[in-house]
């Protein structure tokens, strides 16, 4: 299956990666080994949860985090030693900062970067993109301010990952894939549960692979078995560079209140965070209301 460029900037991405129009990109030299246990993670992930399959055509949703990158990029070298074959596309949605300045009220910390004009991600993400060697779709967008519109500046993120979320499943669709990866790894996995649990008052998380509107899309984690560290790790090892994150609420989300509540629970002791993960997934449910 072929990626058709059907837009000029389509056919300037193609480009970019020394493609002709049409073509999805040749694949990436090999690159480095992974780490034994990083290899041995991953490959459950894949195996346990059957991420992957011949000929699937995989959307990577890439943020410009450094966990969407190194997906990116542990996909490419995957399908260089995996039995199967299968096509990437990368896409990234700009939030629309570029140019925005939060009103004052949100703070008058000096310090506090959000007091300057926010820059944009694309041509960052772009150019880390075409250092992986991934063809890609950029597409900017206007959820980000008007989600900070909507909840007069004090929590948008629920509005702005929605939108996110449904451009993603339509762009999926738009460009044929029939899977959309995303860079989630086991803390995040761990966050969610306690967002749902405590704001949401239910007991549930992501899962690694996600079946959606009647199995015609399925919604894969590669990383969900890998904690942030090797993620890190992985990211030193690709020499991919994380774009900043523009949103001024990067900091005082209920996300980021969550991760300070998991590190005064857990504090350095690598064995809570295992063992709250692996709860997940071993519910008694003769023991709850």
């Amino acid at each position: 299956m072929e990626f058709t460029p059907d837009t000029a900037r389509e056919k300037e991405v193609a480009a970019a990666v020394d493609q002709p129009p049409g073509k999805m990109a040749a694949r990436p030299a090999k690159g480095p080994r992974l780490p034994p246990e990083i290899n041995r993670l991953v490959g459950r992930a894949m195996h346990r949860y059957q991420m992957l399959a011949d000929g699937d055509r995989v959307m990577v949703a890439v943020s410009g985090g450094i966990d969407s990158l190194v997906l990116g990029r542990l996909l490419a070298l995957w399908r260089d030693k995996a039995p199967i074959d299968y096509e990437l596309l990368a896409v990234h949605l700009d939030m629309g900062f570029a140019g925005y300045l939060p009103p004052p009220e949100w703070g008058n910390d000096p310090r506090d970067t959000s007091s300057a004009p926010l820059p944009t991600t694309a041509t960052a993400v772009a150019a880390q993109l075409q250092k992986i060697g991934l063809p890609y779709y950029m597409e900017e967008t206007t959820y980000g301010p008007e989600a900070l519109a909507a909840e007069g500046g004090k929590n948008g993120c629920y509005h702005c990952a929605s939108r996110r979320r449904a451009r993603l499943f339509e762009l999926a669709r738009e460009k044929g894939c029939n899977k959309l990866a995303m860079g989630h790894h086991r803390e995040d996995i761990i966050e969610t549960f306690f967002l749902n649990l405590l704001y949401g008052g239910n007991l549930s998380t992501m899962v690694p692979n996600q079946h959606l509107f009647e199995g015609r899309l399925q919604l894969i984690r590669p990383l969900a078995l890998l904690d942030k560290t090797m993620v890190r790790q992985l990211g030193e090892l690709f020499q991919v560079e994380a774009v900043s994150n523009p949103c001024p609420l990067t900091n005082r989300s209920r996300r980021h209140r969550i991760r300070q509540l998991l590190h005064t629970i857990t504090g350095d002791d690598p064995r809570l965070e295992a063992n709250i993960f692996a709860a997940l997934g071993n519910v008694r449910p003769d023991y709850l209301l």
